[in-house]
């Protein structure tokens, strides 16, 4: 077996891994600046049903686009055993109400088996290492069956965000990542909402406008970062699923 066909942990040669990576990098200078859809579209007419996408269920922004041009996509949503019961009522309705696939991936130890092997609110003591158990491993298992995934990062969400990519090679993961949205403001993201019915969930307008799990996320003043409810006073700002 040659150096070019040495397999990953993917299963796939690294030879394929490189041309994924030149893939991304093409696309993303092609597709810098254009609309949604056409990301999308390029997404899935080039990746068919190894495409998927990920929802943290704050809101249905990107599974009412997503589902628009790809009806039946598996959609993950990582269920940590610590969401608010607003965030389980969102998921709930939002696989009910549009033309997607929903996988609810879980971690492999329930809360009380975590507390029971780690001790305790260990979100509370080393919030990276419950973030890691809970969201980031599950992830790696969840996407393992797929070549790229879409996600709803955008730029303007916080200050580690704001080099992202509309394409880009998640060399992590060994798969293309797609953000659609990633030049999206606010503002663009007020006007898709109302204008298309999206289900937004409830915790929004109580002064969450970034929802993770309950024991780390906070309201937020009006004015301050959407983000600084996320761990607050802990120093961290994402959970490393994007990093």
């Amino acid at each position: 077996m040659s150096a070019t066909d040495t397999r990953t942990d993917g299963g796939r040669t690294a030879a394929e891994d490189e041309e994924r990576r030149a893939l991304a990098e093409r696309a993303a200078r092609e597709l810098e600046g254009a609309p949604a859809r056409e990301i999308i579209a390029w997404a899935a007419e080039t990746f068919g049903d190894r495409l998927c996408m990920t929802s943290s269920m704050a809101d249905a922004l990107m599974v009412d686009l997503v589902s628009r041009t790809v009806p039946g996509i598996d959609v993950i949503f990582l269920d940590t055993g610590y969401h608010f019961a607003e965030t389980i009522g969102t998921r709930d309705a939002v696989a009910a109400m549009y033309p997607i696939n929903l996988v609810n991936v879980e971690p492999r130890r329930t809360v009380a088996e975590q507390d029971r092997d780690l001790g305790p609110r260990l979100h509370g003591r080393n919030p990276s290492i419950c973030c890691h158990l809970r969201k980031v491993e599950p992830l790696k298992e969840a996407l393992e069956p797929y070549d790229a995934w879409l996600s709803g990062l955008r730029r303007d969400d916080a200050s580690t965000r704001r080099g992202i990519g509309t394409v880009q090679w998640d060399r992590r993961r060994r798969m293309v990542k797609v953000n659609p949205i990633a030049d999206w403001s606010q503002e663009d993201v007020d006007a898709y909402m109302a204008e298309n019915g999206v289900i937004v969930n409830p915790l929004q307008y109580d002064g969450y406008p970034s929802i993770g799990c309950a024991p780390c996320t906070s309201r937020v003043e009006p004015g301050a970062d959407p983000r600084s409810g996320r761990w607050a006073g802990l120093g961290k700002t994402e959970c490393g699923i994007h990093l």
